[in-house]
């Protein structure tokens, strides 16, 4: 059996604290400034209230691109990694494409990284998802019998 990532989105819940902390701020930040602001705003915002929270990260980071096993030149900046373990980009748009999150999941990829939040401060509600990438094989084909005969 191949083994391929799976990329899965799914919503954050309270099993999960460390997404479940850096949409807690988000959402701070959110109440505080609504929205209409640039994304730069919301970045140094959002900065300072994983200050106040004790929520570790590292801003803008650096994550390197390969291809075919070799690392290219280019690389991808994230706007923040936490916990040194959930890349976060934000976004301030009236509404998210579906550009947005192959740029998520593109950063998963390169990263090596299991978990991302896209965060969109532009609405009325703050938007955000989760993207796991998981690396565990597919399941078997539905087709084939427990002793992995067809």
């Amino acid at each position: 059996m191949q083994s391929n990532p799976q990329m899965t989105q799914i919503a954050a819940d309270a099993n999960d604290r460390e997404t479940y902390a850096v949409i807690g701020a988000a959402m701070a930040v959110h109440v505080e400034l609504g929205c209409g602001f640039l994304e730069a705003v919301y970045q140094e915002a959002l900065e300072r209230e994983f200050q106040a929270r004790r929520i570790p990260y590292v801003r803008e980071k650096d994550l390197p691109v390969y291809y075919r096993g070799e690392r290219l030149s280019i690389f991808y900046k994230a706007d923040f990694i936490c916990f040194g373990s959930v890349i976060v980009e934000l976004k301030a748009l009236t509404k998210l494409s579906g550009t947005e999150e192959a740029q998520v999941l593109n950063y998963l990829k390169a990263s090596e990284l299991h978990k991302a939040l896209l965060i969109n401060f532009g609405t009325l509600r703050l938007e955000f998802k989760r993207f796991v990438h998981n690396l565990r094989p597919s399941a078997s084909s539905a087709d084939e019998t427990e002793g992995g005969r067809r």
